[in-house]
């Protein structure tokens, strides 16, 4: 992705999962802005914004950040939010018996102690896939892949909600259903 649509993803995120009123923008109750509107306000506060450049952003984007209505002219965070007062209305899906998070070494005692936990999101993001968890996790620092026990959950009553882009979601995860892998060695190359 070129250097403006990475600029441009990140302003996309901010505005739809967490302030779209710093533009203006508004958006419905499941998360969805107009297009046309979008782009209008992005390019009146100063951010550039075209069209072509929204669709490839969201053709390019390799972790599916962005959904498009199916005519297109609507866009919305495929998940992430912090908004409370969107929804967006996801069915209760059955994981897989196993989902995997990435954090960073500096959060584990927070999590030991309180398991996982939203923060400031809707919900905890999970991934099927154990490399994707500790990509994620080597963002914050030294990663930690952690297993959680979703089949644990579902039994325990426990609800999980899968996003457009795959990622797992559920409102918290105990930390009785955790378990920690030993992290391989990332290179840096």
């Amino acid at each position: 992705m070129s250097k403006a649509n990475v600029s441009a993803s990140k302003f996309l995120s901010y505005i739809l999962r967490h302030k779209p009123d710093a533009i203006g923008l508004s958006l419905d109750s499941e998360g969805w802005a107009n297009i046309d509107e979008l782009i209008r306000l992005a390019n009146h506060s100063g951010t550039p914004l075209t069209l072509a450049q929204l669709f490839s952003i969201v053709e390019e984007d390799t972790k599916q950040r962005f959904s498009l209505s199916p005519d297109k002219t609507f866009i919305r965070a495929a998940q992430g939010h912090s908004l409370k007062s969107v929804r967006l209305n996801l069915t209760e899906t059955l994981p897989p018996d196993r989902l995997f998070h990435g954090t960073a070494e500096r959060f584990m005692d927070s999590i030991l102690l309180n398991g996982l936990l939203p923060q400031q999101r809707q919900y905890v993001h999970l991934t099927d896939n154990p490399d994707t968890a500790l990509e994620t996790g080597r963002r914050y620092g030294k990663p930690v892949l952690l297993t959680v026990n979703s089949q644990k959950m579902i039994k325990d009553g426990h609800k999980f909600y899968q996003a457009d882009n795959g990622v797992w979601l559920t409102v918290k995860v105990p930390n009785r259903y955790i378990s920690i892998k030993e992290s391989p060695r990332i290179s840096d190359s």
